[in-house]
């Protein structure tokens, strides 16, 4: 009689299917695109850039400054000035020692402020900088 009661007992319990390995498997796909996805900089502000009949698109740039008409300053949407530049690229290179700088700046842009964020960026140590153009 027993043998009768178990065997009915263990036809009703359900099979279970156990999530744990399953889970796993999640948490370690979302590590892996976490680590190999490449986070973009962007500059945070929309300008018009100069065409150049030599420019060259440029594989991978870490930080992108944002340089407007009116001589505003902008990274990653933030406004920064002049003298913070040299801090910030202090900073990003602490973090990305190798890392590259794109200067975005504006066709009615004043030259003196390009350059003065060129040498805020050379004087932190910046040694791969470009200036964006469109291509014409």
């Amino acid at each position: 009689m027993k043998c009768v009661r178990h065997a009915r007992a263990a036809r009703t319990r359900g099979k279970e299917i156990n999530m744990t390995p399953l889970i796993d498997m999640v948490f370690i796909l979302l590590i892996f695109f976490i680590v190999t996805t490449s986070f973009v900089r962007e500059a945070g502000v929309d300008v018009q850039r100069p065409s150049a009949q030599t420019a060259e698109t440029k594989e991978k740039a870490n930080v992108i400054l944002g340089l407007t008409s009116e001589g505003r300053i902008f990274v990653e949407g933030r406004s920064l000035d002049i003298r913070s530049v040299r801090a910030y690229m202090e900073r990003f290179l602490a973090e990305t020692p190798e890392g590259s700088v794109v200067i975005v700046a504006d066709r009615q842009s004043m030259t003196g402020t390009a350059v003065q964020v060129l040498d805020q960026c050379r004087l932190a140590g910046v040694k791969n900088i470009s200036l964006a153009a469109r291509k014409e």
